[in-house]
């Protein structure tokens, strides 16, 4: 069932969504430019805090096969929030690109041989068992100095 939204309610929300996406603005990395460099192999941004970062193409989800002139073509979607290659059906995010994320969580445990920093194994699940069974991992000794 749709709930209807008086004109009222409507203006409050809209107000609301502004408030949040200037918040956002303000704090949130935005790029305010982007450039493949075909002789480094690295996709460069240029952010509106003044900072620069670049990542490689090679190693990131979407762009890894990509020709040079595609990678060339990189549009800033949402007032720098994201990057987009139309070709490749590729979006990335800012905040996403400068936390290390170069894929999707998938993708990047795929790539890494892992998921996110965890391994899991049938020894690794047993080990964990038996250290729960005996009051939870054993302390590490502290050096007496």
């Amino acid at each position: 069932m749709v709930k209807r939204v008086d004109e009222a309610e409507l203006s409050a929300q809209i107000a609301r969504a502004r408030s949040i996406g200037r918040a956002a603005d303000r704090s949130e990395p935005r790029a305010t430019g982007a450039r493949y460099d075909r002789r480094t192999g690295l996709i460069e941004l240029a952010l509106a805090n003044g900072c620069f970062f670049s990542f490689p193409a090679a190693r990131t989800e979407g762009l890894r096969d990509a020709a040079p002139d595609v990678l060339e073509r990189v549009e800033i979607l949402g007032k720098g929030y994201a990057l987009r290659w139309e070709e490749l059906d590729a979006d990335l995010t800012v905040p996403g690109l400068l936390a290390g994320r170069l894929g999707s969580r998938r993708w990047m445990a795929e790539e890494m041989g892992r998921a996110g920093g965890r391994v899991r194994s049938v020894a690794k699940t047993r080990a964990a068992r038996e250290n729960g069974r005996k009051g939870g991992r054993p302390r590490k000794e502290r050096s007496r100095a």
